[in-house]
């Protein structure tokens, strides 16, 4: 159990580092959009092969063509390096400040909660660095494998092969991206689950942190759905530069206060609590006494004697 004065300073410690890290959060995730954008841009002008293109060959009796019906693909990549290089640059920077936003939140939420995984700083610092190193090791090595295939005379298939995922590099570079992104991945859940745990973000944007990891993993979708890691640094930034609108009670306090849930939050309200039911009115009972009718003129008068 930390003492008070190991929470202050630790509640002083986090507010500078969500200072420093305020601004690269903005710019990490406008970067990233910017880098997706970029890259599927430039990639939607390549040339494709359909169908009948990649069969004609075989139809006319070539079962190895000297030219492949995809070399023009790769000499558009190698005419379009600068854009893709750029592109992988700023989606690296843009890693780098996530990373640094994920360590934040980790170390903040292994104060509150000491049983945290120990293992997700590793695999957050891990996973960050070489994702960003990965994203650029790869446009580079395609530039060079792309130049190599444009400047030789051998155009077959098999050299497209080996220039996209043939090479040793290139088999590298894939299965270090792997590793990589699922170490990346795995750490941000982790971290993302902690802060619910101890209340350090809004539960709707841990679980948007916890899609983000998954996107990065599983880059599908296209620039489309990669807004959503770009929309999350975002809204971290406008935390951490104390402009959220109801600040999460964890970081004022340096102790666990975790987000109650939609349950907690009705029993707290008394919503959905079951009203007793109104008793049912007594039912009134008859009179004893019957009430006289009133003689009529038309009734017939007893008989005397």
């Amino acid at each position: 159990m930390p003492t008070a004065g190991e929470i202050r300073q630790q509640i002083e410690s986090e507010i500078e580092r969500r200072r420093r890290l305020a601004v690269p959060a903005f710019a990490g995730g406008f970067l990233y959009l910017l880098s997706s954008i970029i890259i599927s841009q430039t990639l939607k002008g390549a040339p494709t092969v359909g169908l009948i293109q990649g069969i004609t060959p075989a139809l006319n009796g070539v079962s190895s063509p000297t030219v492949s019906p995809r070399a023009p693909e790769l000499k558009f990549i190698a005419d379009h390096t600068f854009n893709l290089v750029t592109g992988s640059v700023l989606a690296a920077i843009a890693i780098i400040a996530l990373t640094l936003i994920l360590l934040l939140l980790l170390d903040a939420a292994v104060f509150r909660r000491p049983q945290t995984w120990s293992y997700a700083r590793p695999l957050v610092l891990f996973g960050g660095i070489a994702v960003a190193i990965v994203s650029v090791l790869h446009q580079v090595v395609s530039a060079v494998e792309t130049h190599n295939f444009v400047s030789s005379a051998d155009h077959s298939s098999h050299a497209v092969d080996q220039a996209l995922t043939g090479a040793t590099p290139n088999v590298v570079i894939a299965y270090l991206d792997l590793l990589a992104g699922l170490s990346l991945a795995v750490g941000m859940i982790v971290t993302m689950m902690n802060t619910l745990r101890v209340g350090l973000l809004p539960r709707w944007l841990a679980m948007l942190g916890i899609v983000t990891g998954l996107l990065l993993f599983f880059p599908f979708g296209g620039a489309q759905l990669q807004v959503i890691p770009a929309l999350w640094m975002v809204m971290v930034g406008i935390l951490f530069i104390g402009k959220w609108p109801t600040e999460p009670p964890a970081w004022v306090t340096g102790e666990a206060r975790p987000w109650p849930s939609a349950a907690q939050r009705r029993a707290e309200a008394g919503v959905g609590a079951e009203q007793p039911a109104p008793a049912p009115a007594p039912a009134r009972p008859p009179s004893s006494r019957k009430r006289r009718r009133k003689p009529s003129a038309g009734d017939s008068a007893p008989a005397t004697d």
